[in-house]
């Protein structure tokens, strides 16, 4: 099916590839489908962009390139929500704010999105601790920036 994006303009996506978040987005309830979407030349961040929604898409990074020990527990009912089966068919991701300079950038620690490889199910856990910042600072590394070859 083709959808209409915020950042590549027109794209062909696979049904399959689909990420449902059942109760949407945090301020955006309504949202519920998005697809992931590969930047050009650039493995480190990807594009969550809403299906129905063509100016509604997000940078996101898997946090541990720039926060190698960043963990934490998910709650039984978020398992059971995304039917988590095995921790292996998780990816977690977290939305950037990209600012000029790229150093400037932040990272937001505090509310990872988890995604279910296995069924496409999708949620944005907001975790209830201080550990974490919402403005995580990013350090620019080669691998961060350009991708890994």
């Amino acid at each position: 099916m083709k959808i209409e994006t915020k950042y590549l303009g027109e794209v062909v996506i696979e049904e399959e590839n689909i990420i449902r978040f059942e109760a949407g987005l945090p301020g955006f309830d309504d949202e519920v489908d998005f697809v992931l979407l590969d930047l050009a030349e650039n493995d480190a961040f990807q594009i969550l962009q809403s299906v129905k929604t063509s100016n509604l898409a997000f940078v996101v990074t898997n946090p541990h390139l720039y926060y190698p020990e960043y963990e934490f527990t998910l709650e039984q009912p978020v398992i059971d929500a995304l039917k988590i089966e095995s921790e292996k068919s998780i990816a977690i991701l977290s939305v950037l704010t990209l600012k000029d300079p790229f150093k400037e950038s932040t990272i937001n620690l505090q509310a990872p999105i988890i995604i279910n490889n296995d069924t496409k199910y999708a949620k944005q856990y907001i975790l209830n601790n201080d550990q974490f910042n919402m403005r995580a600072r990013i350090t620019e590394t080669e691998a961060a920036v350009k991708g890994e070859d």
